[in-house]
């Protein structure tokens, strides 16, 4: 269960996000046939072949041995979710669409936490408001 009832929301995926969850989805269903009683539904996304919820262990173990495929520096799983705050941002995202995705109850956590990959904000509005006044205020 989510922390609160505001954290329940939906999220866009990317279509190939979309596209993975559906192949995972269905690689779910056909162990669930093939196990028959055996499986345990919990409808969860994220379940073991049983059908039962992942242990954080195993998950944590599961994690750093695909980031060590990946040749990914050492992250918890939870830096993720950082991970993902960071490239939004770094990528022109509005924070207030970044601080919806991650359920901050305001933008301002979210500026809070994630101010130090921001300070190219500053150069960027001296910029645009130069283009402003150079085009006579039609930029």
């Amino acid at each position: 269960q989510p922390k609160t009832h505001c954290s329940r929301r939906p999220v866009a995926l990317a279509p190939a996000t979309v596209n993975l969850l559906l192949g995972h989805r269905r690689r779910q269903l056909e162990d669930r046939l093939a196990l028959g009683e055996a499986y345990g539904d919990h409808d969860l996304v994220f379940a073991t072949p049983l059908g039962t919820p992942i242990d954080t262990s195993n998950l944590r173990r599961a994690w750093k041995s695909i980031a060590k495929a990946a040749d990914v520096p050492h992250l918890r799983f939870h830096d993720l979710r950082h991970v993902h705050a960071t490239l939004m941002l770094l990528g022109g995202v509005h924070p207030k669409v970044v601080a919806e995705r991650l359920g901050h109850a305001n933008v301002g956590i979210t500026l809070d936490t994630y101010s130090h990959v921001l300070p190219h904000l500053q150069s960027q509005a001296a910029a645009g408001l130069e283009r402003t006044l150079a085009a006579g205020g039609d930029a």
